[in-house]
């Protein structure tokens, strides 16, 4: 039998402000009421899809704070301000950025909307009904379809497409809350029928190798360039794992059995941390199963099997996700017909079936649970929708999680030192290597020196220290350092240099000049 896993990671880095409870960015809020419920409702159709639901407890700390209205969403600001009040410098925001979504697949799919589009493309002046429509048609548009159709009221301004009301508007904005709300209870629902299992992700997604020591992102690759000031700070990436199962207690009553390390990335160095912390079993990429056991070719037989890694202190199971069978999925698929990319995958999983018909196997698709859906027709809905029906039918395979898998299936295969990387090429290149990324990595270690030593000095009352290991961890994040070097706008660079400006006011300095401009290598 063919055991299928199908793992959905669901991330946002963390941006709101410590001080003030701003956020600069809407993007929490709007893939809340677009991906994190609608991905569980579409189960209940489905009874006999089991699914894998990693996540990660910044975005959920987030999430409750939108529905405990504990964060100023610049963009929730703008758009509950009625459209006549606008200022000149928040119109020419709103018609900066309420295009943000991808235009092919939604904006043009709107009439109004991609009307309110190509007028802003030609520079045509708007009028107050004009940034009204667009206030509602960003907000309306980020919701997820099955949501404008269940809901009455959102049904009836979809309909109504243009010439909308203060009221309106205001209806779409206060459902949007209503979604978030429902998010938590409802994992908190599926996790007790069994139809989902809940892993977890170390709490402000940091890449844990990297947390560990710098040094070990040149076992991955040995050309990589080091920061001058390395970065060894092992406690941290324990605290980080320990304060994501202690979250996710508190939640969701559980004790996670899964994780996601942040971006698959993996090592020897992180294992005894996990194993300690109770987990079963983690996930990373197939690249870094080969490179482990030393094969140079792929091969299947190794892939859809767990396997054990037994360490002093334990033992730890390991996945590795199927890299093409993924991808189809998270890169290829939207560009194809849905009944074609739907056969196509079911397809591959026929022929994997058929070569190893005689044998249990686990084939594990991994990917992000968000970022791929509005690249697809109605939010990815008419594939996933087609996907289950095909699966729940299917006489050869069988959908599962993966604690379920490994309880019924022991893993059989050991691997005896496992090999550090991610799963972008089997190394850590993504947040480490060019000279903007190391200069993080080298402003990020002098403020977490400061750390250690006023803590040696006993120089901050307990609630300090409290918060400044809050904000340290939130500045040792993994979105800062993938986007430093090919960040398009700089918002990554002002986030993290707002981040680590914050880590400075709490411990009492004054922070360094070169957080108050863009950072340079």
């Amino acid at each position: 039998m063919l055991y299928l896993a199908i793992i959905f990671h669901m991330h946002q880095p963390y941006y709101e402000n410590l001080f003030t409870h701003e956020t600069q960015m809407p993007w929490v809020r709007l893939h809340g009421v677009k991906d994190y419920l609608d991905m569980l409702t579409i189960l209940e159709k489905y009874p006999l899809i089991k699914q894998t639901f990693n996540l990660v407890p910044s975005l959920l700390e987030q999430l409750e704070d939108y529905v405990g209205c504990r964060v100023k969403d610049t963009f929730l600001e703008l758009s509950y301000k009625p459209a006549q009040e606008l200022t000149y410098q928040e119109k020419a925001f709103i018609l900066e950025n309420f295009f943000s979504i991808f235009k092919e697949k939604v904006i043009s799919t709107f009439p109004r909307y991609y009307e309110l589009y190509i007028k802003r493309q030609r520079k045509i002046e708007f009028n107050t009904q004009d940034y009204l429509d667009l206030q509602v048609w960003f907000n309306l548009s980020w919701i997820d379809p099955y949501f404008r159709e269940n809901y009455p009221e959102l049904k009836n301004i979809v309909s109504k497409a243009r010439f909308f009301t203060e009221e309106e508007k205001r209806e779409v904005l206060d459902k949007q809350i209503k979604i978030l709300q429902d998010i938590i209870p409802t994992y908190q629902k599926f996790i007790g029928t069994g139809q989902i299992e809940l892993s977890i992700s170390p709490y402000y997604h940091p890449i844990l190798p990297l947390l560990c020591n710098t040094n070990i992102a040149k076992e991955a690759n040995t050309k990589t360039i080091l920061p001058k000031i390395g970065f060894s700070y092992p406690q941290d990436a324990k605290a980080q794992i320990d304060e994501a199962i202690s979250f996710t207690k508190e939640r969701f009553q559980i004790n996670p059995a899964g994780m996601w390390p942040s971006e698959e990335s993996v090592s020897e160095h992180i294992l005894p941390y996990i194993i300690q912390a109770g987990i079963n079993w983690i996930i990373t990429d197939e690249a870094i199963l080969f490179k482990s056991l030393k094969r140079k070719k792929r091969d299947t037989r190794l892939l859809y099997q767990p396997h054990l890694l037994r360490r002093k202190d334990g033992d730890l199971n390991i996945i590795f996700r199927d890299r093409n069978l993924s991808d189809l999925i998270g890169f290829d698929y939207y560009n194809r017909k849905t009944e074609n990319a739907v056969a196509d995958f079911i397809q591959h999983l026929k022929n994997i079936h058929d070569v190893f018909y005689k044998e249990d196997l686990l084939v594990t698709v991994a990917m992000d649970g968000e970022n791929a859906w509005e690249y697809y027709t109605n939010d990815g809905h008419d594939f996933l929708n087609l996907l289950y029906e095909r699966l729940s039918l299917s006489k050869f395979l069988k959908t599962t999680t993966v604690n379920e898998y490994i309880k019924t299936h022991p893993a059989k295969s050991r691997i005896k030192r496992l090999c550090a990387g991610s799963w972008i090429y089997a190394e850590f290149g993504k947040w480490i290597g060019n000279p903007y990324k190391v200069r993080a990595w080298e402003i990020l270690s002098l403020a977490r020196k400061e750390l250690d030593s006023l803590l040696a000095n006993h120089s901050l009352s307990e609630e300090k220290i409290k918060l400044a290991f809050k904000q340290m961890y939130i500045c040792e994040g993994s979105d800062w350092f993938w986007w430093y070097g090919e960040d398009p706008d700089g918002g990554f660079d002002r986030l993290f240099r707002m981040h680590l400006a914050n880590f400075y006011a709490i411990i009492d300095k004054d922070a360094p000049d070169y957080l108050k401009k863009p950072l340079q290598p």
